[in-house]
This record gives structure tokens, sequence and C-alpha cells, in this order.
């Protein structure tokens, strides 16, 4: 494969073309591909090879003017090839890379030193966890050892470490109960960003230790990413990298509104022509595209079904350890109504990151168009305890009324519409499956005035709207029952 994109390194290379050429007259599975630009960029660099979205495969590297042509062709020895990279622009913000995150060792506030083991098992644990979130740089724990038992001059300790962001904590213990504390902070200003306390029954420490690990690092990624869109938020268009780009594109997502998607569809974009190695924009861009289509305007067309599956591909292409891309692909799948394979994606991104909250999320919706309404509600339940102050926990609950509709649980799919309704970025979809449910509960004045409700929040909101809008449902009787449920309050 290195051979033949070397020798056509002018062009984009096909997959078809590539498999014709390394393999001739032999059926192999297009996998194949995949697993050798993987193993090809781990020997070299991410860069070594471009993935086009759609198109194919391109070599990344420029390689040493006295050894640039091959003595013969292509028999030659590649090897004696001195290969160099191509200089490009830092991809990240201010140059320094993804995000450095320091955990320093948890204090043992109790007055037994043989305790020491419970707070450095709780901060190991923080760290291996924590390091599964691949847009961050985790520091190891043997880096930030030397910090046990100093007092935290944060500031100090984070120049020395050149983290931007340290998380302290600390573990009290007496007799059956345990309190665990934790805290992260920005270490350019010294300001908190997130505290928590966690209050436990000390019956089996090992797995009060996993509860709270697990609690911890669930809510320490998304405050991160949170700190890292504020931070960009004020950059100037002409200063922005890919790095900006697409933290500027996440904020903007996470409004959920038309305008804002489409603003983020054109982030997320601006950061892929920047750096095409850059594995979260392809991601978050078929994220965004999808959004679109169940949303707003994006219509679901098959060949923008397949450019976004595609540019997950690329992600997972680029970096097949990032649970976040298997996630996002799962999301694509299920637009495509590929259910089978979206909960393979899903549950390969929960065994990768299991506090990783979106994935859950992600399938207990392929759970429940499946008809697997049981198992549904018990990972959106696990999505809303891990990250209850998650951008998007509105969608948990919404995408969960939806799932309790299927399952003919009408007065739970009210209560957490009502949930929904609370936090403020929710979209039309929570007052549309609260409309339906009081339907079917027989509550039709409430139900009407529910459905005028949701005409106030979206006037193009219709059965017809509605039907187009769900075209990810393969079910017949799903759609047929949701719609009914909206001919029943009124809804045109």
């Amino acid at each position: 494969m290195l051979l033949t994109l070397i020798e056509r390194r002018d062009r984009v290379v096909s997959g078809g073309e590539l498999m014709e050429t390394i393999w001739p007259g032999l059926v192999v599975e297009e996998n194949n591909l995949r697993q050798q630009v993987s193993a090809l960029r781990k020997i070299f660099s991410p860069q070594v090879i471009i993935t086009i979205p759609a198109r194919g495969y391109r070599f990344g590297m420029v390689l040493n003017a006295e050894a640039s042509t091959l003595n013969g062709g292509v028999a030659g020895n590649l090897f004696d090839w001195t290969v160099v990279r191509q200089p490009r622009e830092p991809a990240y913000h201010t140059g320094t890379g993804r995000p450095t995150v320091a955990v320093l060792p948890f204090v043992n506030m109790s007055r037994d030193p043989g305790q020491d083991y419970f707070s450095d098992g709780i901060t190991q644990d923080i760290i291996t966890r924590l390091s599964r979130y691949h847009w961050l740089n985790v520091l190891a724990r043997h880096t930030t050892l030397a910090h046990k038992g100093q007092t935290a001059d944060v500031k100090r300790i984070a120049k020395d470490l050149r983290a931007h962001y340290v998380v302290t904590g600390n573990v009290r213990r007496s007799s059956t109960r345990i309190r665990v504390t934790a805290e992260l902070i920005d270490a350019r200003t010294g300001g908190h960003k997130w505290a928590e306390q966690y209050d436990r029954e000390l019956e089996d420490v090992f797995v009060v230790q996993d509860e709270i690990t697990e609690n911890v690092v669930a809510q320490l990624e998304p405050q991160i990413g949170l700190a890292e869109r504020q931070k960009v938020a004020h950059t100037k268009p002409t200063d922005l990298q890919a790095w900006d780009c697409y933290h500027l594109g996440v904020a903007h997502l996470f409004r959920f509104t038309a305008e804002d998607n489409l603003k983020a569809k054109r982030l997320f974009q601006r950061s892929r022509e920047m750096d095409s190695a850059f594995g979260e924009a392809h991601a978050w861009w078929a994220y965004a595209t999808i959004l679109g289509m169940v949303y707003w305007n994006t219509e679901p067309a098959r060949e923008l079904l397949d450019d976004a599956l595609a540019a997950t591909e690329c992600a997972l292409e680029l970096d097949d350890q990032n649970a976040v891309f298997y996630m996002l692909k799962a999301r694509v799948q299920v637009a495509r109504r590929e259910y089978d394979s979206a909960l393979i994606e899903n549950e390969m991104a929960i065994s990768l990151t299991p506090t990783l909250a979106g994935a859950h999320c992600g399938l207990g919706d392929t759970l429940a168009y499946l008809g697997r309404y049981e198992d549904a509600i018990v990972r959106f339940e696990k999505a809303l305890e891990l990250s209850p102050r998650d951008p998007q926990r509105w969608a948990f609950l919404t995408h969960g009324a939806l799932a309790l509709i299927f399952k003919r649980d009408f007065e739970t799919a009210v209560q957490w519409t009502k949930r929904a309704n609370e936090i403020p970025n929710r979209q039309y979809w929570t007052a549309a499956h609260k409309t339906v449910a009081l339907a079917y509960l027989g509550l039709h004045d409430e139900a009407r005035d529910c459905a005028a409700q949701l005409a106030a929040e979206n006037r193009d909101f219709s059965r017809a709207f509605a039907q187009r809008k769900l075209f990810y449902l393969k079910e017949p009787a799903q759609l047929q029952m949701y719609l009914a449920g909206l001919a029943m309050a009124g809804v045109p």
C-alpha cells in the first residue's frame, strides 16, 4: 500500500484502485484497507496517509530531495529513502497542542497513614480513566507524584508541569464512611472550574472507589471541554487554528439552533481543511450534519449520509481507540437505519470509555429503535447519572421519553419531558413527545395546550413534518403510533 501511494503521490487514489493494485484478482474485504492504513500511521505518523472522505487516500508526506525517485521504479528499496514530514502550522490552540491535565495526588486527610492506599488508588484511577478521552493529554502518575504531600501552589505546579488544567482532591475516612472531594482548576487563572463532594458508606472499598472515580471522570471531561470553548469564544477569526475552529464549532453545536448548527458545520469543515489529520473535526462535522437532518433544514440525502459515514471512518483511521469517534459513527449509522452496526459501535465506545455519557444515550436510542425498551431506559438513566451537567442532558431525557412512549409508559414519558423542558437549550421535540404522551393518557385538553406550545416553538411542525424528520425509524409501527398520538392532540 505504501509503495502504491508513494508512486501515485500526485493525486488521490480511490479505495477500489488500491484494492485492485494490491490484491489483483482477489476478493478482499474493504476493512483490510483501514487495517493497513492504521498500521502505517502507527509506524510512521498519522500524517503519512491522508484520508479524503468519499474519495480515497493520498500519500501525506514528502520525500528527501536526494531520494525522491527510485532506481528502476517501484522495485527499489523503500528503506533507502528518507521520509520527512511536511511543514505545517500547529493544529492546536496557542501552538501547545491538546490541553494537558495534571491530576495531583489526592491527599489522605485521615489520621491513619495506612489509608494512603485509597487516596493513591483514586488518583491512579482518575488518571487512567481520564486518559481514555483522547482529546486530552493526561500526565502520567509518576510525573505528578513528586508533588505528593506538598502544599499545593497550583499555578506554580502547573507551570512546572506545563499543564493547562489541574485536578486536586482529598479523602477523609472514618469508620464506615468516606468523603472524597475533587476540584478542577484552570492553571492560567488559578480559578476553580468545577468542584464536587462525594459521601459514601464504605462497604466494599473497591466498589466505592470505582463508583467515585466514575463520577469524577464523567464530570471532569465535559467541564474541561466547556473551559476550552470559553477560551476561544472571543478569538479573532483571522487567528483561528484548527483546534479553535473545532471548539468554536462545538460551542455553536451545543446551542441547538438552526443557525448555530450551520455555523458549527462551517467551523468543523474549516478545521478539517486546515488539518486533515485532526480526527475530531471529521467526526463532529458528521454529527452536525446528522443533527441538521433530524432537527433543521438539512435533507437526509443518501449522498450526504455517505459523506457523514466516510468522515467518521476517516476519524477512526486516524485514531481507532477514540471512543467519541465510535459514538459519533453510531449516530450516523442510526440515521442510516443501520441499527445493528450502531449497536456494535456504541458498545465499542463504552468498552473504551465507560464514563462517556453520550455513548450510553446513543446505545439507548439504538436499543429503543430495535424494540428493546427496558434495556434502552437503563442506558438513558446511566447517561443522566454519569453527566448531570452535560450540555446534551435535555437530549438524554427527550430521547428517553421517546423510548418510553414506544414502551407505552406514557406517565413516565411526561415526567421526563417535564424535566427536559426545564433545560434552556432543549428542542421542540421535547414538546412534541410530551404532546404525544399526554394524548395517549387521554388528557386531551393538556395535549392540545402542549400542541399549541409546540406550534409556537416550531411553526412548521405538522404530522407530515414529523414523518419527514423521523426518517431514521425503520419500524413502521413505531412511526404510525407516534403520528397517531399527534393526530389525537390535534396536530395538523
